[in-house]
């Protein structure tokens, strides 16, 4: 009873997308800050909160097998580093026709800092094989599956969470994945995959494996429900590809949407973000079509976070004003006017438009 206490607490202030399993998007309040507060973190799960007995086993194609629990990965050297996690799904509503799949709003996405060992350090401690090509992460969530399974002779009534990472990624210092057991330097709560985690920076928040209990070292490509069904980009005109990487995106924080504003200068303030950044401008539009502006765009406060950025708008022109936002990250990647419509609505990184009335 304490747990359920617990958890309904914890989701109080969130909007519900599906209560079974529980998912949820952040209040537009929690784009406010830097760091989102652990209340204001949006929620994927595809199953409900498991069981989970605190032990992590690392095995597979490796030359030593071992098990750690809680403690263990505590007495590691620790690395705390601000992540910003968007779902996949984050803003499916808004693709046409609509694709299958939970239907998140423009909210599944969330800054948090985590803390925990480096991935990195607990597979040289298991030393992977020479043949080694992907590790495999398993959560201890699983059950009856709410989607139809793409692969053929997948039990869908009772599927493991699972992912997988190229070996070459997984054990890369540079990319410090982390198993991360606090959040904003608290213990993890159910919800966000206590006793611990996987945190995959810049990918989108699909690879961050929650309730993690086994990790194997594989020597052929993983092929699973959640690697290579579910979690592909189904182009209708081009070859499916993997979700990964997070698209580059802004978004407009304030005003709000359809908010009445008093005529004069206004600040337009956002968020902008990129699995391929840092971002390197976002630009504002004031109408539908015409010219960009460029916004000041803050340096990124850390290598995996979103950016804040600002625009100084003369607002005194009486009436309804649409604005849009666009970012461009170091790669050269600049959002789109369309989404990228794909039937299972992943990686929507389109314009996204926002109406204001000048009172």
């Amino acid at each position: 009873m304490a747990v359920a206490d617990d958890l309904e607490r914890a989701r109080a202030a969130l909007r519900m997308i599906n209560p079974a399993p529980y998912n949820a998007e952040a209040p537009p309040e929690a784009l406010a800050g830097d760091i989102t507060p652990v209340q204001l973190h949006y929620v994927r799960s595809n199953f409900a909160v498991p069981v989970h007995d605190g032990t992590l086993e690392i095995g597979g194609a490796v030359a030593h097998p071992i098990r750690l629990t809680l403690d263990d990965l505590r007495a590691m050297p620790a690395v705390e580093r601000a992540v910003t996690l968007e779902c996949a799904g984050n803003g499916r509503l808004e693709m046409r026709p609509l694709p299958i799949g939970e239907p998140w709003g423009d909210y599944a996405v969330s800054t948090a800092r985590w803390r925990g060992a480096l991935l990195h350090e607990v597979l040289e401690h298991a030393q992977p094989a020479a043949d080694g090509v992907e590790v495999r992460f398993e959560g201890a969530d699983h059950g009856s599956y709410h989607l139809q399974p793409v692969l053929p002779e997948t039990n869908k009534d009772d599927l493991t969470f699972a992912r997988s990472l190229a070996l070459d990624h997984a054990s890369d210092p540079e990319a410090e994945i982390l198993i991360a057991y606090e959040m904003n330097g608290e213990p993890l709560i159910p919800d966000h995959g206590a006793p611990f985690r996987l945190i995959v920076p810049h990918w989108y928040a699909v690879a961050s494996v929650k309730w993690l209990r086994r990790i194997d070292v594989l020597t052929e490509p993983f092929v699973g429900e959640f690697q290579t069904g579910h979690y592909m980009y189904e182009w209708p005109d081009r070859p499916h590809e993997r979700v990964d990487l997070m698209r580059v995106r802004a978004r407009i924080t304030d005003p709000a949407p359809g908010a009445t504003i008093a005529a004069g200068t206004y600040t337009v303030r956002g968020k902008a973000w990129s699995g391929t950044g840092p971002v390197t401008q976002v630009d504002l539009s004031l109408a539908g079509e015409g010219d960009w502006h460029p916004a000041s765009l803050e340096p990124p406060k850390g290598p995996y976070q979103w950016q804040d950025w600002a625009f100084e708008w003369d607002a005194t022109d009486i009436g309804r004003h649409s604005l849009r936002a666009r970012a461009t990250d170091a790669a050269g990647n600049l959002q789109p006017d369309v989404p990228p419509w794909n039937r299972l609505g992943y990686g929507n990184n389109a314009i996204e438009v926002s109406y204001v009335d000048v009172r």
